[in-house]
């Protein structure tokens, strides 16, 4: 395999962010309006929003990413980090890259202080899952929402 590097997105960056994140989302077979890119972009590019992502690159592509948020619990005086977006290019699955991602994730949430980090994946993402349960614990909480 070549060598994976993960960084942070910069806003050079953006092409192969977009692309990744619209891949991601033709999985979860979703869209999103174009606004939604676009303020999704500049919170990840504002040191003052609690949004990150990071891009894995192989030989000159990204070919992974990872966007992640910190947010406030009552449960805790510290953050927690929300692990809301994981993908990685079906052609690189099954090369560690998803792996890596959400370890640079548990380092970086530790580095800012977070007492967690947490995410959902779809019930039959089922190859995740596999992946998740070797890297994280299932608490047993099932998710309830009403959009708004």
């Amino acid at each position: 395999m070549s060598h994976v590097t993960l960084r942070p997105v910069g806003a050079h960056d953006h092409a192969a962010w977009r692309s990744l994140w619209q891949a991601y989302l033709r999985f979860y077979q979703t869209e999103l309006a174009d606004e939604i890119y676009v303020s999704s972009w500049q919170r990840l590019l504002d040191p003052n929003e609690p949004t990150h992502s990071t891009l894995a690159w192989v030989d000159g592509k990204a070919v992974g990413l990872v966007n992640f948020i910190y947010h406030r619990t009552n449960w805790s005086i510290q953050n927690s980090c929300y692990l809301q977006d994981l993908y990685v290019d079906s052609e690189q699955r099954g090369l560690g890259i998803g792996r890596q991602l959400i370890e640079h994730v548990y380092a970086t949430a530790k580095a800012a202080d977070c007492t967690k980090v947490h995410w959902l994946t779809h019930e039959t993402n089922a190859t995740a899952i596999s992946l998740y349960e070797q890297v994280a614990e299932r608490p047993g909480f099932i998710q309830f929402r009403k959009a708004l």
